[in-house]
């Protein structure tokens, strides 16, 4: 296996919440609505110089059963207002917020996005996702439901009209008229502000499916990630980085950074037992049931969840959970997970546990910062998007330990070369910045 010698990681911080990585009951977990968490939270990824700040986001309230899922996040303030906030207090660290592309419409999009890049001097990004669900769709009084294949056309045009706006005003910084007549926009004016410092804002992406690649791959300057091993990693990688071409793009113009969980320790027992007793954190005997009752599609909870799985099949097309993202095919994820029980003797809970979890590293501090950096080293990443369990501070000490041990290996830049979030990922001008 080839290695690069002087790759260098690239670092992101995600503000959790969106999900169930936060363990909330912690006595150290603070707020997920209040300032503080978010300042906390920002300015500790500036300190350890990484790339960008990254805020998820929900346009509903998730439902389980009827009710609003009560393991979930409520009260999350919207993105772009607080990473507007978030450039007053920080002055390199990138600012990256998601914004749906289905239920929102490009002007609009991009000229929030180009106000933030222009507040933060050429830090912001823009994480495209997009939503397929009836259920999302009735918040919203027009409507804007679309079928899922036609979701990433949808995307792909918005991406493409936003970048159109971004363009429309000359290197000098004269307006010229804008006109996009496509698919789903047909829209014509004057855009109200001029280039960014770094052109127009950096796109991510958030995917694995054979959709989300290809869009990331003719779209993205980011994609966002996951995967379990790093012969999965270099597989994915490689996929991805092979598809640039068809677009006319290098390998160099898009970063591929999954999202991984840290858990560290003295020793390598230590850190073992500190995850083990996180992720019983994360997976609650209620969150357990929960979480087998969305791949089952029926009540569980007259299971008990020190038990074995259920021996019945998923429903197929359950609407027992609403405004979460499909896992996929339930009755081979239920084979699969049944597999796993039988052959290591889970019980429903132990078995969520090991099925959910994200990808970690786990370790003392020296031996995460060898196994982050050979992942770069060996194509299976350009580097990664820290999840901790803990807000606001879940990143401190990554910061503390293992930072400064990438910047010993030459892994890790010790200072910010540039003021724009391109610098940081060392991503080329865009198209049109002339």
């Amino acid at each position: 296996m080839t290695a690069r010698p002087r790759k260098e990681i690239h670092l992101a911080a995600y503000f959790p919440g969106v999900n169930n990585t936060t363990v909330w009951a912690d006595p150290e977990s603070r707020s997920q609505i209040e300032f503080s968490s978010f300042e906390h939270l920002a300015r500790t990824a500036e300190r350890g110089l990484f790339d960008f700040f990254f805020l998820a986001e929900g346009l509903r309230l998730r439902e389980h059963k009827g009710r609003i899922h009560d393991l979930d996040v409520a009260g999350r303030p919207e993105s772009i207002t607080v990473l507007n906030a978030l450039a007053a207090v920080t002055e390199r660290l990138g600012l990256a917020a998601t914004v749906n592309a289905t239920f929102n419409e490009p002007y609009e999009v991009a000229r929030r996005f180009a106000t933030l890049d222009h507040l933060s001097g050429g830090r912001a990004a823009w994480n495209v996702v997009t939503s397929s669900d009836a259920f999302t769709r009735e918040n919203f009084r027009r409507g804007g439901f679309l079928d899922r294949a036609d979701r990433y056309t949808r995307a792909g045009e918005f991406v493409a009209t936003a970048r159109e706006l971004w363009n429309s005003w000359t290197p000098d910084g004269v307006p010229r008229p804008f006109a996009h007549r496509g698919h789903h926009f047909d829209i014509a004016g004057e855009f109200t502000l001029p280039r960014s410092p770094q052109g127009h804002p950096v796109v991510i992406q958030a995917g694995d499916s054979e959709e989300g690649r290809e869009f990331a791959a003719s779209t993205a300057d980011v994609i966002f990630t996951r995967h379990g091993s790093l012969e999965a990693g270099r597989s994915f990688y490689a996929d991805v980085k092979r598809r640039l071409a068809k677009y006319g793009r290098t390998p160099d113009e898009l970063r591929i950074m999954p999202g991984v969980t840290v858990v560290l320790g003295d020793s390598p027992a230590e850190a073992q037992e500190k995850a083990a007793e996180i992720r019983r954190q994360q997976v609650s005997p209620q969150n357990a049931i929960l979480t087998l009752e969305q791949i089952w599609g029926v009540d569980l909870s007259s299971y008990d969840p020190d038990g074995p799985l259920p021996e019945t099949d998923p429903v197929a097309d359950s609407t027992i959970t609403q405004g979460r993202t499909r896992r996929g095919d339930n009755v081979a994820i239920a084979e699969k997970w049944r597999a796993l029980s039988k052959e290591k003797g889970l019980s429903i809970r132990e078995t969520v546990i090991e099925a959910s979890g994200r990808q970690s590293f786990v370790g003392t501090p020296e031996a995460v910062a060898a196994e982050l950096h050979a992942f770069v080293r060996h194509d299976a990443a350009d580097g990664f998007i820290l999840v901790p369990h803990l807000t606001p501070g879940g990143l401190d000490e990554f910061v503390d330990r293992v930072v400064p041990l990438l910047q010993e290996r030459g892994a890790f830049r010790t200072e910010y070369e540039g003021t724009t979030l391109r610098s940081h990922l060392g991503l080329p001008a865009p198209a049109g910045k002339e």
